[in-house]
């Protein structure tokens, strides 16, 4: 989940305050130990410790169990399917167990560099193993099983224990493809309209589910003419090598650095699940995901073997606009302006990233070779680039002859670097400016798997709803309470409102399903409660503790420095917010909340702000009780709720048998048993949903943006949850609400007086 981060300014320079006496002395101490090993590492692992210790909400102590913890999460971390390291490495790693909270303190790595080092060993050796295995054919006919929770899985205890864990985990993987692809030739080279294999899929790993994706891929794409049993289990061999060439591929471009990161993070969910170290590319991501702006090119990019693959194009950035560079382009070499190109063939993914970033203005030549086989040298000139598919986005809907709209906002983003940038605060208003201009009769506000991101566009958001007041209350550590509020009286929008919540609605997300709850603004919908993470997060810099450091881009930390609390006093921690109408979800009954996650601080509450419940929503209770009984009586959601409960089910069954016989008879069974739950996919709602007429303009002249909007309306089309979102906005309707109130020509920002009141 992404975190909610601060933006008022006070709380920052206080966290500098707290430490600047000792950031004097401390930049000198560790510039001369630096100095002194040359060891970067230590620096960082120095500085870590110092930052945490200083800042952090409630840090923990850093004694023996502590250490466990930070055993026990990175070992899982190097090999979660316990595919790499024997016993015999474990049990020399667990000498260390109650060791590594004395040397994080010394600044000690030997725990690390040993692990490490192995890994890269384990890793080569396995190179040779799956090699070696895939050149045979699998003897299907065998009666013998393999179990997929690795969690309670023991460590192999010899190269041959190790060995036959890897035959029986390829064994599966290729069982499964070739499976698929039996079925799809049993079907004449077609997928049957009732495959639900999807939903059975028994793979976990990344590696094996890729797999199994390209088996079906090219089992689909192939020609109607039957092979033979050899054949397809010969093909599935060969896939199944092929992805993991590529798997590995990508594990070698990982360097020392990227897995100390690992380790360094280990170490850092001990205080909490929300306190990271960001490695200065890590950082780089996190500014774009919390902006939705680069400056670059615009075009996403894959590894494919030793090249470096185009694998889209960002809508409206330089390289779209310039027409000449198309997905499945490779690039070969890289030059800054008229400088010498760099061959980048065999170099890793962020690397390549690296050289063709670049500030606005300035001029890349990339050395392509085209689909068709072709080379050409290409010039772009690099802007900033917005990545369209972070920000808001409106549609509108005629039901029951009433219009209404729909926003979706992915996350509460905003350009730190950049005040004048677009944040969800802004562009929110805008929207609702459109929509009001549209005419619609009521809003649905959908904040979904909104994993958060900027507090102060939260403050901003909320306040578009209401008159003025308390929107949240944030507290840190031994200080008293702080108050955001609204504090301009105009309302934005005074009509009919409901927010869509699930259960990955998090952080910011939640602070405003709670405010607008508390107010009685507006009709909570979704899961049954969101995800509960009730902490604000600072990120800071490294590098600005270190006088003349020689050693690099340190990166920076992301480090819990507050609680927030909802206005009635309650904290969202853990509990999240509870839907004042709950709608069944296909993964209620999954351990998946902050609640699930070790080390989550507690949940507690402080007195309640000073407030005043909307009384404008004579509807209110009546439809919320409406809507209850609309769920309660719907087969569609009846459906869910029995799927839900058998995904549960589901989740506890990881023993598969390697019989080809078996193995088929079983996932029969459960392909029998899901297309009970077919409707669910398949179901349509009568509704239309349009874009609005300036983004209709825009899609004219873009046909990616068309496909995306597409795209969204289809699935806004199928969406239940949307349709009773809806159904609630009807049962709030009033003939007042109906009268539309004129849009106001004049509507001053009020990011800018929330930062006078900051």
């Amino acid at each position: 989940m992404n975190a909610i981060i601060s933006l008022m300014k006070r709380n920052y320079k206080l966290l500098i305050a707290v430490a600047i006496l000792s950031v004097t002395l401390f930049a000198f101490k560790i510039k001369s130990a630096a100095e002194a090993d040359g060891d970067k590492d230590k620096l960082l692992l120095e500085l870590l410790t110092f930052v945490i210790e200083k800042g952090h909400y409630d840090p923990a102590a850093i004694d023996d169990n502590f250490s466990k913890g930070v055993y026990k999460d990175y070992i899982k971390a190097l090999d979660p399917s316990k595919r790499f390291f024997l016993q015999s490495d474990i049990d020399e790693f667990s000498k260390y167990e109650l060791e590594l909270d004395d040397e994080l303190i010394n600044r000690d790595l030997t725990f690390f560099t040993l692990t490490y080092d192995r890994l890269m060993q384990r890793m080569k050796e396995s190179q040779g193993l799956y090699k070696e295995i895939l050149k045979t054919p699998f003897d299907y006919t065998i009666d013998e099983s393999f179990n997929t929770d690795y969690e309670k899985a023991p460590y192999a205890k010899t190269d041959a224990d190790l060995k036959e864990r890897w035959r029986k985990q390829l064994k599966l993987s290729t069982l499964s493809s070739l499976t698929d692809r039996l079925k799809i030739q049993e079907n004449k080279g077609k997928p049957s309209k009732d495959d639900t294999s999807a939903l059975s899929n028994p793979l976990e790993s990344p590696e094996e589910h890729a797999a199994a994706e390209k088996a079906k891929k090219e089992a689909l794409a192939a020609d109607s003419k039957p092979k033979s049993f050899e054949e397809l289990e010969k093909e599935t061999r060969e896939s199944t090598t092929k992805s993991l060439d590529e798997y590995f591929g990508f594990m070698k471009d990982l360097d020392r650095n990227d897995w100390f990161s690992v380790y360094i993070n280990s170490i850092t969910a001990r205080f909490d699940p929300h306190t990271n170290y960001f490695a200065p590319e890590e950082k780089e991501r996190f500014d774009v995901s919390i902006s939705g702006t680069l400056e670059g090119i615009g075009a996403r990019l894959q590894k494919k073997n030793d090249y470096t693959e185009i694998s889209e194009l960002i809508s409206g950035g330089p390289a779209w606009r310039g027409k000449q560079l198309e997905a499945g382009d490779l690039i070969m070499k890289v030059a800054q302006g008229d400088g010498q190109p760099v061959d980048v063939v065999g170099m890793r993914l962020d690397d390549v990233v690296k050289k063709i970033k670049g500030p606005k203005g300035t001029e890349v030549r990339l050395t392509i070779k085209k689909v068709d086989g072709t080379i050409k040298v290409i010039s772009i000139i690099r802007d900033i680039v917005e990545i369209e598919e972070t920000y808001a986005k409106s549609s509108v809907v005629n039901k029951n002859g009433l219009k209404y709209g729909v926003i979706y906002l992915p996350k509460f983003y905003i350009n730190f670097e950049n005040k004048d940038g677009r944040d969800a605060g802004k562009d929110i208003a805008q929207e609702v400016e459109r929509l009001k201009e549209a005419k619609v009769d009521g809003i649905v506000l959908d904040v979904r798997d909104d994993g958060g991101g900027s507090l102060s566009t939260v403050v901003d958001i909320a306040g578009l709803f209401i008159e003025q007041g308390p929107i949240v209350q944030i507290k840190s550590a031994g200080r008293k309470k702080e108050v955001l509020y609204d504090r301009d009286k105009k309302i934005e929008w005074d009509g009919p409102l409901v927010i869509m919540v699930n259960s990955f609605s998090a952080s910011a997300s939640e602070i405003l399903a709670a405010a607008i709850q508390d107010y009685k603004r507006g009709v909570i919908i979704g899961s049954k409660q969101t995800y509960g993470k009730g902490t604000v997060q600072n990120v800071i810099d490294l590098n600005q503790f270190v006088r003349s450091n020689e050693l690099g881009d340190l990166g920076a930390l992301k480090t819990t420095t507050q609680k927030f609390y909802r206005i009635n006093g309650g904290s969202t921690q853990l509990e999240g917010v509870s839907s004042d109408v709950v709608m069944p979800d296909r993964y209620s009954y999954l351990k998946m909340g902050e609640r699930d996650v070790e080390n989550a601080m507690p949940w507690d509450k402080i007195d309640p702000a000073d407030y005043k419940v909307w009384t404008n929503n004579a509807n209110f209770n009546r439809a919320i009780s409406q809507s209850k009984e609309r769920i309660a009586s719907n087969p569609q959601f009846k459906l869910i709720e029995e799927n839900a409960k058998w995904i549960d089910t589901r989740s506890d069954e990881n023993e598969y048998s390697l019989n080809i016989d078996k193995f088929r008879k079983a996932q029969t069974t459960i392909e029998e048993k899901a297309k009970k739950f077919k409707p669910i996919f398949d179901y349509k709602n009568d509704l239309k949903f349009t874009s609005l007429p300036y983004e209709t303009e825009q899609m004219n002249k873009d046909n990616i943006l068309k496909e995306k909007r597409d795209r969204w309306h289809e699935s806004l089309a199928k969406d239940i949850y949307v349709e009773e979102a809806l159904n609630v906005l009807d049962d709030l309707q009033t003939k007042v609400n109906l009268k539309k109130a004129p849009v106001s020509a004049n509507n001053k920002s009020k990011k800018e007086k929330l930062a006078k009141t900051y």
